[in-house]
């Protein structure tokens, strides 16, 4: 099972580029969880797959004995989602479509990407560290770099 959730039930296998395929699945169920679910319920996926992702990739890390294996992508899945919460928000307090705000979306899976990839200061700092704690950290923080460039964007281009 912690393989499973790992690699998003295979997703991580997929070549090239496996973090990509990880988190353009994670957009695609990021606007499907808020358009059925609202943003509590989004939020709650949220939390509850970041324990099991935790979980999971301990163990999976266990078992391969690597320390950051490309096929390990359910931290694209958090840190993507974590990117597009801005969006999930302005959807949830605005009352709007979810595909209303299809630039916010489009914005924040190309953010994540580019600081997922390039790792610059803290999210670097994340990626050296070992374990699960290293593997996850600095998706989450790429996220967060993501959601502020989004929600930065959003500001510039709306005068909010």
């Amino acid at each position: 099972m912690s393989t499973a959730i790992a690699t998003i039930f295979g997703i991580g296998y997929l070549r090239p580029a496996p973090g990509t395929w990880g988190s353009l699945f994670a957009l695609i169920l990021a606007i499907l969880l808020v358009e059925i679910f609202g943003i509590i319920g989004f939020i709650l996926a949220l939390l509850s797959i970041s324990a099991f992702g935790w979980w999971a990739t301990s163990v999976y890390l266990k078992q391969i004995k690597t320390k950051d294996p490309s096929e390990v992508v359910i931290d694209e899945l958090i840190g993507q989602w974590i990117a597009v919460l801005p969006i999930a928000i302005a959807v949830f307090y605005f009352k709007l479509d979810p595909f209303d705000l299809w630039p916010g979306w489009i914005s924040s899976f190309l953010f994540f990407r580019l600081f997922d990839i390039s790792k610059p200061s803290l999210i670097g700092w994340a990626d050296k560290k070992n374990g699960a704690l290293g593997v996850m950290l600095d998706d989450i923080f790429a996220g967060v770099a993501a959601a502020i460039c989004t929600i930065t964007l959003a500001v510039l281009y709306h005068g909010f």
